[in-house]
């Protein structure tokens, strides 16, 4: 796990040219592991492989959530929009996007996490440590994340000019 994690840090790295857009979209996936794990908590199930390899699935899902809001701040900001307005428009116009990536990845687990039949007790954990973190990690997606990028990025130089604004 914890390799899988510096992994995925390396790759938004690489992906942005950032250590600042790559911590701010990393920062999904503490939140959506603490919901992975209250989820598992709320279940009664204990901690199992099959959910170290749900956490593993849920911190993509939560990088795929940040990163479709963080790319599209950084687009809006490199065509000249102030910070805190591409902030504003890349929230609002990413709304449904990130809604639509948490809501099939977490009906797509939902038979999984209800099921009890044959295999139920490798696909509970997994399903339900997915579906509980989607829920924390789109909350700080929508709300903490944008906030985040703000105080990362409060006195930048916009892109498209080349000066300090």
């Amino acid at each position: 796990m914890p390799l899988a994690l510096v992994m995925i840090f390396l790759l938004l790295m690489t992906a942005f040219g950032s250590v600042k857009d790559a911590a701010v979209v990393f920062s999904g996936v503490p939140l959506a592991l603490t919901g992975g794990v209250a989820a598992l908590a709320l279940r009664d199930i204990p901690l199992s492989i099959s959910a170290g390899v749900g956490f593993i699935a849920l911190s993509g899902i939560a990088v795929l959530d940040g990163i479709v809001m963080v790319s599209f701040i950084r687009r809006l900001h490199a065509q000249g929009i102030e910070i805190e307005q591409a902030i504003v428009d890349g929230a609002l116009s990413r709304l449904r996007p990130v809604l639509l990536i948490a809501l099939v990845a977490a009906l797509g687990y939902l038979p999984m996490a209800l099921n009890t039949g044959a295999g139920a007790v490798v696909q509970r954990p997994l399903a339900t440590v997915v579906i509980g973190g989607i829920i924390s990690s789109t909350l700080l997606t929508l709300l903490v994340l944008p906030a985040l990028y703000r105080l990362f990025h409060g006195a930048t130089s916009n892109p498209a000019a080349g000066s300090p604004r």
